[in-house]
């Protein structure tokens, strides 16, 4: 058993890495504003706004930076900002951007102990089979006293309901979501795999009420959506968020 463990986790990271590396071409398509109904956006702005409030003017770490979108908004209030991606295709894009990002892992982290304030990770996470690894990590690199924002898939909501019921999206002619693995840890799960040493401060949920992403370019139903998930976000009835935010502390 033990012997045939690294050859699983290998193929595991090949196998995401080939993914996003594919994904990469068309990630940004519906992205940064070209997204028709905006709620891409919607969910990058409550992602970052909740990043915020533990960041500004703090040295951050994103856990699976992707392209830079996010990234980049981080180093506009981050005293310094930096990334790591386990895709090459991602970096790519992140590079293009002036964006300070290297290859690597989220359950093997290139940097040394406590050399961060905060790190971070969105939509990354639930493609990591090894999440207690991922999070001790996450918590390595930061300094006592710092925080880790994480982000899981929720599977008590409307977006959880939504993926187990309908067929995989694709990411490209021939390639679906359902290429890589994914997994989904509730709001009430999440203090089992949490590092020694580390605990829930805050949370937020991110699609709490919008069914699907589609919802949010009918005209008259997006003013309504983004009214409601702004106001909700906070409210008690985050943990039924889709995307479900939690920022811990590390003592």
């Amino acid at each position: 058993m033990h012997d045939s463990a690294p050859a699983t986790d290998d193929a595991h990271l090949s196998a995401t890495r080939a993914y996003y590396d594919e994904f990469s071409r068309r990630y940004e398509d519906r992205r940064g504003g070209r997204d028709p109904g905006g709620y891409h956006d919607l969910v990058d702005d409550l992602e970052i706004e909740f990043l915020r409030r533990f960041a500004e003017g703090r040295d951050v770490l994103e856990v699976g930076c992707g392209t830079g979108l996010l990234l980049g908004r981080m180093a506009a209030f981050a005293r310094t900002a930096r990334g790591v991606d386990l895709s090459p295709g991602m970096l790519e894009k992140a590079l293009e951007r002036g964006l300070d990002v290297r290859e690597g892992s989220a359950t093997s982290l290139p940097f040394p102990d406590e050399s961060f304030d905060v790190s971070c990770s969105f939509k990354v996470l639930a493609h990591v089979r090894d999440i207690e690894k991922a999070l001790a990590e996450m918590a390595r690199v930061v300094r006592p006293g710092g925080k880790i924002v994480a982000e899981f898939y929720n599977p008590y909501s409307l977006r959880g309901l939504v993926k187990r019921l309908l067929p995989a999206g694709a990411i490209s002619d021939r390639t679906h979501e359902d290429a890589v693995y994914t997994r989904f840890d509730s709001p009430w799960s999440i203090e089992r795999i949490l590092p020694t040493g580390v605990r829930l401060v805050a949370s937020r949920g991110v699609r709490i009420v919008t069914p699907a992403a589609v919802a949010m370019r009918i005209p008259g139903v997006r003013t309504a959506l983004v009214r409601a998930e702004r106001a909700l976000c906070d409210s008690p009835l985050r943990y039924a968020g889709g995307f479900w935010i939690a920022a811990l502390e590390k003592s």
